[in-house]
């Protein structure tokens, strides 16, 4: 039995795109009759492979999340994978997401194991992911191993809305703030300051500056901008190639806010993808190895690559990553109290819970801190320029006088 995908008309004569299984596409094709709809082609997936479901489709992150507690739910309750990802597909409403469990359904039901199966579609499933599930599979702990999963993708998505989320505010403030200034000084400004140069009078120096800044801006702001803009994207082509991205991610764990920032981001993954994986069974090693994949800070990365290099010498992971220097005292202090007390995995855990705890609390303060700053900015920006309209008005009256 195969997975095809098919296109057919409704009875409105609207287009219906999805998958289904069968042994011969002529079955689909009757199947689809059956339903009311007039087939129009019908293409057999190649789920041996993966490559073509792949290639256009990924199970986004909190899709992810729901399919793998659903999963657990239904693995639990007594059915068999073949089963389980049947019942998936059949509730299943993303078409993206029906494809790919179609598509593993399949090589489940050729003889391949789940975990092989999620191989061949790496862009939805992580070595996390499969890893896990491989050693879920071997314990015979599958649905439990599930559940964990479930839990880290939905803590892994909340904690990246939440950095998100503190971060749109001030981005947004920011470019209206910029948008304001601008349109003072190049609309506004010239305008009213048009009606002081036409009097021949002296001006204040301020007004002087504020006018020349704004024939600057007029005349060269869509110069600057297009400057800007190539510089900006200079700067990500040049941080995309090691060597400078490896200085860049340097720079963030010796500045003092990012630091904290990075490394609270980048240990809190780390803690959890650990804690999901030994948690599951999968040996220590191996579940370091895996974990170097989520860590984005390249300096970080490098540093548990060595870590893993000392514990396999026979050093304990409290101890090689407390060597590094790179991870928080409080991750060192709870992984060398989970290795003395043999649970290593809850420990991990709430190691976790504890860096995203203070992550968040970093960021609203941060946040918090920036709105009055912002707002003082702005405020003395707008001063200036109105003090600068406003002087000349004052030596016109005094004229007057």
């Amino acid at each position: 039995m195969g997975a095809f995908e098919y296109q057919a008309l409704d009875q409105r004569g609207r287009t219906r795109k999805g998958v289904a299984t069968a042994d011969t596409a002529r079955q689909i094709r009757q199947q689809l009759r059956e339903q009311g709809l007039v087939p129009l082609s019908v293409v057999r997936e190649e789920a041996t492979t993966g490559v073509r479901i792949e290639s256009r489709r990924r199970i986004g992150t909190t899709e992810l999340a729901v399919v793998t507690r659903q999963f657990a739910t239904l693995l639990g309750s007594g059915l068999t994978v073949e089963e389980t990802l049947h019942g998936l597909i059949e509730q299943s409403e993303n078409h993206h997401t029906k494809a790919t469990l179609t598509g593993i359904r399949s090589l489940v039901m050729e003889g391949q194991s789940m975990a092989i199966a999620l191989r061949s579609f790496p862009r939805s499933f992580s070595e996390l992911y499969i890893a896990s599930v491989a050693a879920g599979e071997q314990t015979g702990r599958l649905a439990e191993v599930l559940e964990r999963l479930a839990d880290y993708t939905e803590a892994r998505h909340s904690l990246r809305q939440r950095v998100t989320t503190a971060l749109v505010y001030p981005i947004i403030l920011t470019v209206v703030a910029i948008a304001i200034v601008a349109g003072l000084v190049t609309y506004v400004v010239p305008q009213v300051v048009q009606v002081f140069t036409d009097t021949g009078q002296t001006l204040p120096v301020l007004t002087r500056m504020l006018i020349a800044f704004s024939d600057a801006v007029r005349q060269y702001g869509l110069w600057a901008a297009g400057f800007g803009l190539l510089s900006l994207l200079t700067g990500i082509a040049l941080f995309r190639r090691p060597g400078p991205k490896y200085a860049l991610h340097k720079t963030f764990l010796v500045t003092p806010g990012l630091r904290q920032l990075s490394r609270g981001i980048n240990s809190s993954r780390m803690a959890r993808t650990l804690a999901i994986m030994v948690g599951s069974g999968v040996p220590l090693l191996a579940a370091m190895r895996a974990s170097t994949n989520v860590l984005g800070n390249r300096v970080m990365r490098g540093a548990l690559e060595r870590a893993t290099e000392e514990v396999t010498e026979g050093a304990s992971l409290s101890r090689a990553i407390g060597k590094s220097g790179r991870f928080p005292p409080l991750l060192t202090q709870m992984v060398a109290s989970g290795e003395a007390s043999g649970r290593l995995a809850p420990m991990l855990d709430k190691s976790a819970q504890a860096m995203e705890r203070e992550l968040e609390s970093r960021l609203s303060m941060l946040v918090g801190m920036f709105e009055p700053i912002m707002i003082l900015l702005m405020g003395g920006v707008v001063f200036t320029i109105v003090l600068a309209i406003l002087l000349p008005i004052f030596d016109l009256n005094e004229l007057i006088k």
